[in-house]
């Protein structure tokens, strides 16, 4: 347990800001096994319409810092590959 006052702030801190980037977190899973999930079922329209707040989730997750920008981008372009391959299935047949 910390001493000083300086230190259980630092704590408090710490604990609000782990318990919001748990909340971020499961957001984005969330909205990522929500897509993936319409796409199997073959529901192009409504995986492109949860993908726009799926990048706003994920662009505001990396501007406080609770994860990284290189994991942002890979995400969004697996999710956008998914929805494009599943498009140019469908064209095809």
């Amino acid at each position: 347990m910390p001493k000083t006052k300086s230190a259980k702030k630092a704590l408090r801190k710490s604990e609000k800001r782990r318990v919001e980037n748990l909340r971020i977190k499961e957001r984005i899973k969330k909205l990522k096994k929500e897509i993936k999930k319409l796409i199997q079922e073959g529901k192009i329209e409504e995986g492109k319409k949860i993908l726009p707040l799926f990048y706003k989730v994920l662009d505001k997750a990396v501007k406080r810092g609770t994860i990284k920008e290189g994991k942002t981008n890979r995400e969004k372009s697996k999710i956008a590959r998914l929805l494009l391959k599943l498009e140019q299935k469908k064209l095809e047949s």
